[in-house]
């Protein structure tokens, strides 16, 4: 693979470090002198892939119809690929493009501000990244019999969503609460409905429960503003951050994640899932902890570590309440 020749500076971190979160796509990264491949993992911000796998397999066990079948965890993993690898890096790929004046000035290291990837090569990946997303969906949807394609449909639905959500006129995330919310329906609803539709039914109260869900994902979204206040501020994107204030906003967020969660697991008890709603509710209460002790406390530097403590007890509630889903069909 080429080489960049430009070397500019990174953040300070470990050089260790840095070198993970530049693979991982996160917040510290090093760009340096690296292979070509590495920046381009760097853009898809493998980290952000997590949820929507999870949301497929969230689905699949929501469906009732999962087997361990050889078959079935292909096809599974094919979905995974579509939902994470390739869509949601279509999405971050396509985010960074449009985003390189509010990187310049918030993430100067990022791979475009920092000029180690020249734009045509970041257009390509965007168009390979979304053709193949596509792609696979069209094959599941082949897979699954379907005289409607509603897996292509969910990829195409969450694509023109990645795009509005970044790019003008439209530019989805200027406005805090819309945007916000477009994303964490994105990464929560699409590939939870995927997952529903390859393996079972999706009927209108998979559609719901998972929207409702997304509402928490809003809370989750708005983490990720706390990093760019200081760009978004100066470029006049309305984050709820730069709307309600640092502590406001944190308040907002955590609030969010909480109570619409907690509106799931009494969901779970009108459907008769008692031990599930009281698992569900169980590990609400780590997430509380959590917040109070890094994120309510300083959001603009405990973000990350905010995200790494409490999001595995919210993907995890997720996952409970798909089995629950999944059991009642039983």
């Amino acid at each position: 693979m080429p080489e960049s020749n430009l070397t500019p500076t990174p953040p300070p971190a470990d050089e260790r470090g840095a070198k993970t979160r530049q693979l991982l796509g996160m917040k510290g990264a090093q760009t340096g002198t690296v292979s070509l491949w590495k920046i381009r993992l760097q853009l898809m911000k493998p980290i952000t892939w997590i949820p929507l796998m999870w949301g497929v397999v969230c689905g699949a066990a929501a469906s009732g119809q999962y087997t361990w079948t050889v078959e079935h965890g292909f096809v599974a993993a094919a979905c995974m690929l579509m939902s994470g690898p390739l869509l949601a890096g279509y999405t971050q790929t396509i985010n960074d493009f449009y985003d390189r004046d509010i990187d310049a000035i918030n993430e100067p290291y990022r791979p475009i501000p920092a000029g180690v990837i020249s734009i045509p090569q970041v257009v390509t990946q965007i168009l390979v990244l979304l053709i193949a997303g596509i792609s696979i969906a069209y094959l599941l949807d082949q897979w699954a019999g379907h005289s409607f394609p509603t897996i292509t449909v969910l990829a195409v639905l969450g694509s023109f969503l990645a795009y509005i959500y970044s790019a003008p006129p439209l530019k989805l995330k200027r406005n805090g609460w819309l945007g916000n919310y477009a994303l964490g329906s994105s990464y929560i609803s699409l590939p939870w409905w995927a997952g529903q539709a390859l393996f079972g039914e999706l009927n209108f109260n998979i559609i719901i429960l998972a929207l409702v869900y997304s509402l928490a994902g809003l809370g989750i979204a708005v983490v990720n503003d706390f990093k760019s206040v200081e760009g978004d501020r100066q470029l006049g994107l309305q984050s709820l951050p730069v709307m309600f204030g640092i502590t406001t906003a944190a308040w907002i967020c955590v609030t969010m994640i909480d109570l619409f969660q907690l509106g799931i697991a009494s969901y779970l008890v009108v459907i008769h899932q008692n031990l599930y709603a009281v698992i569900l509710i169980l590990l609400v209460i780590p997430q509380i902890t959590f917040q109070d002790m890094y994120f309510l406390r300083d959001p603009l530097k405990n973000d990350v570590k905010y995200q790494a403590s409490a999001q595995p007890f919210l993907v995890l509630g997720m996952l409970v309440t798909a089995l629950a889903i999944g059991h009642s069909h039983g």
